[in-house]
Parts: structure tokens; C-alpha cells; sequence
């Protein structure tokens, strides 16, 4: 969008998976030896909270509803035993081995429940349950292990449990139970360790992923798979395809798809299930739709039963960026009269209903219709909102982006005033990290999703971000975006941040030290004016102005001091693009950010070379040629532009822009 740039009840059926692999009764459990009482703390070093004054426990991201420590971490041996029981499909299965595997296990036994233990081999010490918590034989399980089965069975909701020599994920639905075993892949605390916790936790809001619903260059189907892999790891559940250059959902909405795009969509369904994620299909025919055209309705119809054969579940019409006051046939202005607001909302709502009844409510699996609409900022009522908030079907499923195209935050109160105009629960629209507008041009934006206040579940129905033509950048945003919508009330912006960098170097500390340092030079985030909701470089600013008081005070000694500290951090800035280079292994996140690491590059360099400088100054000699060299490498910096045809719009490469050019700038007179 560029002018936008208890259960669930809004949560889709899914579609049929792989075969489970196991009975439904877990027979096989009544051979498990009830754990021992682990005495002890945990190892690992993140306190988190509800989990007791004295307890330390890993950042699983997100931050479950509840999280306990159980005692001493679990040992993982070299082989391990594994049973699957009901609602545990092959994604879920490949979770669980991937993380048994990343603890150090050799072997991993798996056992179909109601099976006997596997013959071969040493006996397993440590057994791990995966399945339903309906299920008698898995709950029975849980409480040995020292779990909680909860009273409610939220959608997309499961219970931990790891004590002994056991560990027991236990699904509400087979979402759950997938869901569960991304928890367990946090809990690994070494080699040959995770940690002992109990564990209880669900989704605060049922829908929480993204919308490719930018204009400029498209994601490529690479990018849309690797999103959608990575939405399971973050436990996003929603992936809305709305790409403005796909002229077949837009321009050309009416016409069929070629075989070979139609194939392209169908694996993307695919893989969206695969990782538990609904494809929601976002067919947008504002531009030339004559609503009181029955071939029309038809034809959008047709083409959304097009996605449903190929597996899609989810649908969703776009109305947004669209001249509402002004018809596409004179049919429309017969039936409904001079085009206008009231006009408009009512024959959009016509439309809308006739989706919802004749195609959703006939179609098996399908969830409600989603819609945004031609005013999807603001909270202020009009003739528009006022005809589709008494006329539109109840279950349609409204967006909104906040109190405008980009907000700099959205309250409880902005939410509740939208859910009242448009008389529901209302399906956030969050333009951010998208880059597809003027303030944008030559930034990515890294920095945490923030100024969301918590309890928004109460009022949303769902969150989805709006992310960059830069497919792989954008997951810093949509980690914090996904975490924030699973569960606001503990949301922790920092922690997320920093959380989402360690992901990203796959662990290694001094590539999240890198990443972190990098983020923090594309902090800014602009809205459409001239107000910023995020600030430019904030952790290097306020080094830099340190720095400055020191210098400042003309004590010999302090300014010594001061050039020290800030050296250690000049140097973190300039080796950051080749440690990260080194260190993260996704390829697109290098290609993509590539300018931004080599202005990076260069910027460093210009530091270090002020500080030089200064130091030279410092020690009565002339830093002019370090401060010659420090603007020779700014200007290098500030030549390097972004990728032609990967960005709208193109232009120059900003890094902590404001900040560090400043202080280069003005570092020889001071």
C-alpha cells in the first residue's frame, strides 16, 4: 500500500496436510519412567518474567505467556527417542529432530505412539513426546513432566514441558504442536543441553505475519519462499499476496493466470502450509470493477476459485488506492445513484456481501473474506464508513492502518475508536519497514518495531507489517512485528531487536554485536510529513555526544579517555560489513543490504580517520590529512546509490544520516 503504501475467531481451518505418523492413543508412553525432581537453576542467563526472582532461562522470542523454570537443564545424549503422536505432522517432526539435532543428538529414534521402542541401538535417556494435549496419554505425560494443562484451549496454543529425561510438547492443534517445537529450538541452552522449564502459552491475536502489499520492485519467488519458511520460525501465521506489480490481481484481475505463474502460486500455497501459514490470495478490482455488473461479481468469484483449487484457503479484496468518487460504468451510477461516499460504501458493501455469501460461506475450509478499504486510515467517521459499518457482513474482516498512511504509534484508544467506526474488531495494516515512498528513499529501516502499546489484542483482531522491496532486511521489523502481535502485554522492543539479530547470526555473538551496530545506522523511521517516529542512530549519537561533552571540558585527560571508548565502538562500526559479510549465512540478506554495508564500509573508515585526527590534534601535532582522508571517504559514502530496480524510489544511500555526517563535518574545529 503506498497511500498506505477464548479461540480465535477469526483463525482459518486448515488445509489437509501430510499424513500423521502416529495412533491417536499414546500407548507407548506407559514404558516412560516418570522423571526425577531436577534440583538446580538453569544455565542459561535471561531472566524472564513469571518465571520467579531466581530463575534464569533462554529469550524465546515470542515471549511465552507463561515460562517457569523446571531446574537443571536436561542432558541430550547421542540418542534420543522420539514419539509422535496425534496432530503432529512432518514439518512439526523435522522441527523437532532439527533442534534435537542442533543439541548434539547422533540419533533420534522415532516412535509412532501405540508403537513399541525401536530395537536397535543403545538405550535412549531421553525421551521426547510431541502430540495432542486432548489426547489422555499426552497430558498424563505433561504433568509427569512438570507441565500445566491449561484450562482453555486457545487456537494455535501448547504447553512444554522438559524435567529429567523427558521433554513433552503438547499442541492444542496441530498448529500447537508445530509451534511448540520453535519454542524447543530456543531452548537448547549448548551442546548437549536444554533447558528444564514449564511452559504454557498461546496467541494473543490470531492473525500476526505480513502483507507484500508495496509498490517498486516485487519480492522474487525465492524471497517468498524463504518469507514463509521464516514466518513458521516466528510463529506467523499470515501471508497476505497483494503485490501492486502483479497486474493480474489489479489491472488485469478479470484474466486468468498463465500456467506458469499459476504454478508459481501454488507453491508458494505449498509451502505457506508447510510452515503453518495461511496464503491469504488479495485480488484488488477497484480500478475498472462495475459493481452492479453481475459478470463482474462472477468473474471475481472465478478467479478466486482459481487459488482455492490450488489450495488456497484465505481471500481477501483490496480497495484501497482506488478514486472512489467516480464510477467505472453508467450501470453503477443507474443503481446507486451520483458517485460519492455513501455511494461508494454501499456498493462496495454489496460486492463484499456477495463474496462472503456465494463464495466463503459455500466453499469448505475457507475463513472469512478480508477486505481493506478505500479510507483505511484514520478513525474519523464518514458516509463511507457509515454505510459498511451497518450493511457489511459481520464476519468480513475489516484493515485499517492507524491514525494514518504511517503512524508514529497506535493506543489502545486509536484501536478502540477504529473497532467502533467500523463497528468490529479491526486487522491492523502497520506500514512499517516499508520503504516505497519519498521520506524513504535510500534507507532501509532496522530499527525495533515499537510505539505499539500494549493490550492491543484486545482491541485488533490481527497485525500484519507492510515490509521493504528488501525481502530479507525486512525480517528485523516482522520478528518484532510477529512477537509484538503474539504477545503485546510482554512485548520487549530491545530484547526482540536484539533477539532478531542473534537469528540472524545463526548465534554467533560477534555477528549480532555487527548486525546490532548496523541496525543502529538505519534506525530512522519516517512517517509521510516531517515527523520521524523512530530517531536516526540513537546508540551512536549518544556515544557521539558523549564524546563531545568530554572533548568539550579541554581536560587533557578526559579527552584521552573519551577517544578510547569511542575508538572501541568506531572500530565495532567499521569491521561490522565484513564481520557480517563473514558471519551471516543468508545470502539474500547480503546481496540486498549490500550498498548499505559498503557506504558502511566507508563511513567506519571516515571515522576512524577523524579520531585520528583528533588524536594527532591532541598531541600537538596537525590532523589535517586524517581529517583530508575522513572527508575523502565520506564523499566515497555519500556517492554510493541503491541497486537500480530493487528499490522505489531509487537514490543515494543514507547511513546514520544527520548523525555521523555531522559529527565528521564538524569534528576539525573542535
Amino acid at each position: 500500500m503506498f497511500r498506505m503504501s477464548g479461540n480465535h475467531p477469526y483463525r482459518l481451518p486448515r488445509v489437509p496436510r501430510l499424513p500423521l505418523l502416529g495412533a491417536v492413543v499414546l500407548l507407548a508412553l506407559g514404558t516412560l519412567s516418570a522423571p526425577a525432581q531436577a534440583a538446580g537453576e538453569s544455565s542459561a542467563t535471561k531472566a524472564v518474567p513469571g518465571a520467579g526472582p531466581s530463575a534464569a532461562l533462554p529469550v524465546v522470542t515470542p515471549t511465552p505467556q507463561s515460562m517457569k523454570s523446571a531446574g537443571r537443564d536436561l542432558r541430550v545424549p547421542d540418542r534420543v527417542r522420539l514419539v509422535i503422536g496425534d496432530d503432529v505432522d512432518a514439518s512439526s517432526v523435522d522441527a523437532i529432530k532439527r533442534a534435537l539435532a542442533s543439541a548434539g543428538a547422533g540419533h533420534i529414534d522415532t516412535t509412532a505412539a501405540g508403537g513399541s521402542a525401536p530395537a536397535s541401538g543403545a538405550h535412549a535417556r531421553l525421551t521426547v513426546v510431541a502430540g495432542s494435549i486432548k489426547d489422555r496419554a499426552v497430558a498424563d505425560a505433561l504433568r509427569a513432566a512438570g507441565g500445566t494443562v491449561p484450562g482453555t484451549l486457545i487456537a494455535e496454543g501448547y504447553s512444554l514441558a522438559s524435567r529429567g529425561d523427558t521433554v513433552v510438547l503438547a499442541g492444542n492443534d496441530g498448529d500447537g504442536v508445530y509451534y511448540a517445537a520453535q519454542t524447543l529450538r530456543q531452548l537448547v541452552t549448548g551442546k548437549r543441553t536444554v533447558a528444564a522449564v514449564s511452559i504454557t502459552d498461546h496467541p494473543g491475536m490470531p492473525l500476526r505475519g505480513s502483507i507484500e502489499g508495496f509498490y517498486g520492485a516485487p519480492w522474487s519467488h525465492s524471497d517468498r519462499l524463504d518469507q514463509l519458511a521464516f514466518y513458521g520460525d516466528i510463529k506467523a501465521n499470515t501471508y497476505i499476496y497483494t503485490p501492486k506489480d502483479d497486474a493480474y490481481l489489479r489491472e488485469e484481475w478479470r484474466e486468468p493466470y498463465p500456467a506458469d505463474k499459476l504454478a508459481d502460486l501454488r507453491e508458494l500455497i505449498e509451502q505457506a502450509t508447510a510452515h503453518h501459514v495461511d496464503f491469504t490470495y488479495a485480488l484488488s478490482p477497484g480500478l475498472s470493477v462495475c459493481y452492479s455488473d453481475p459478470a463482474d461479481v462472477s468473474a471475481l468469484e472465478k478467479k478466486l476459485g482459481t487459488l482455492y483449487d490450488q489450495g488456497a484457503r484465505s481471500f481477501y479484496v483490496a480497495m484501497d488506492d482506488i478514486s472512489y468518487t467516480k464510477w467505472n460504468c453508467d450501470a453503477d451510477q443507474e443503481k446507486y445513484g451520483a458517485p460519492g461516499r455513501g455511494s461508494a460504501g454501499q456498493a462496495q458493501a454489496d460486492l463484499l456481501n456477495a463474496v462472503q455469501h456465494d463464495f466463503i460461506d459455500t466453499h469448505p475450509d475457507t475463513g472469512p473474506l478480508q477486505f481493506v478499504p478505500t479510507e483505511y486510515s484514520d478513525t474519523a467517521d464518514s458516509a463511507y464508513k457509515s454505510v459498511l459499518r451497518e450493511q457489511l457482513d459481520p464476519k468480513v474482516i475489516v484493515q485499517w492502518t492507524g491514525t494514518d498512511v504511517v503512524p508514529p504509534s497506535i493506543s489502545m484508544a486509536d484501536a478502540q475508536a477504529a473497532s467502533a467506526v467500523w463497528g468490529r474488531k479491526v486487522f491492523l495494516w502497520d506500514n512499517y519497514p516499508v520503504n516505497d515512498y519519498g521520506q524513504t528513499t535510500g534507507r532501509l529501516l532496522m530499527a525495533p518495531y515499537d510505539k505499539r502499546e500494549a493490550g492491543l489484542h484486545k482491541a485488533l483482531s490481527g497485525i500484519v507489517l507492510n515490509p521493504m522491496n528488501q525481502a530479507a532486511a525486512s525480517k528485523v521489523a516482522l520478528f518484532g512485528g510477529a512477537s509484538f502481535a503474539w504477545n503485546d502485554e510482554d512485548y520487549d522492543a530491545g530484547r526482540t531487536w536484539r533477539a532478531a539479530a542473534d537469528y540472524l547470526a545463526g548465534g554467533d555473538p560477534a555477528t549480532a554485536r555487527a548486525l546490532l551496530a548496523f541496525f543502529d545506522t538505519e534506525h530512522l523511521a519516517p512517517t509521510f510529513g516531517d515527523t520521524n517516529w523512530q530517531p536516526q542512530a540513537p546508540e551512536l549519537a549518544s556515544r557521539l555526544a558523549d564524546f563531545t561533552e568530554a572533548w568539550s571540558s579541554g581536560s587533557r585527560a578526559r579527552r584521552q579517555v573519551a577517544l578510547r571508548e569511542l575508538g572501541s565502538y568506531a572500530d565495532v562500526l567499521a569491521g561490522a560489513p565484513e564481520q557480517i559479510r563473514a558471519g551471516v549465512r543468508d545470502p539474500a540478506f547480503l546481496a540486498q543490504t549490500k550498498p548499505w554495508l559498503d557506504a558502511l564500509d566507508l563511513w567506519g573508515g571516515s571515522l576512524n580517520a577523524t579520531l585520528d585526527g583528533l588524536r594527532a590534534e591532541l598531541h600537538s601535532g596537525s590532523g589535517h590529512a586524517d581529517f583530508a582522508e575522513a572527508a575523502d571517504l565520506a564523499k566515497q559514502a555519500g556517492a554510493i546509490r541503491t541497486i537500480p530496480g530493487t528499490t522505489r524510489p531509487q537514490g543515494t544511500i543514507k547511513v546514520a544520516d544527520g548523525v555521523l555526517d555531522t559529527f565528521i563535518k564538524q569534528a576539525p574545529e573542535m
